[in-house]
């Protein structure tokens, strides 16, 4: 885990982003996205305090958490919301999906730096 940041994630948000891991997992899974593994989609998932299948991840919209991840686990969980934003495109909820993805990408790139994100995608 690169440049790893403690903070306060919305009930939403998480339940935003097991959607994602969801998607990334099937993906993972039937061999679409090699570059996707499975366990490190579960170890993200850990961190986050999700469990993918359970609808129920607070008691409410106000039940934040606090969680640890790192920068190559928010680009990841970025990558994810690209791909499932690209692969709605045709659907009729496809603004629902850009909300999302606006939503979650607010939340997680506000914790790192400009610099930081940049030396992400220098690798």
């Amino acid at each position: 885990m690169r440049l790893a940041r403690e903070f306060e994630l919305e009930a939403d948000a998480r339940m935003a982003l097991a959607q994602i891991l969801g998607i990334m997992s099937d993906q993972a899974m039937t061999g679409d996205h090699a570059r996707w593994d499975v366990g490190r989609l579960m170890e993200v998932e850990a961190r986050l305090g999700i469990t993918l299948g359970v609808d129920d991840i607070g008691q409410g919209p106000d039940d934040a958490a606090v969680v640890t991840i790192g920068i190559d686990d928010a680009a990841l969980l970025l990558d994810g919301m690209a791909y499932t934003e690209i692969a709605s495109a045709d659907l009729p909820w496809i603004d629902m999906v850009r909300w999302t993805s606006n939503f979650v990408s607010t939340e997680l790139r506000q914790h790192w730096t400009d610099d930081e994100w940049l030396s992400i995608a220098a690798g």
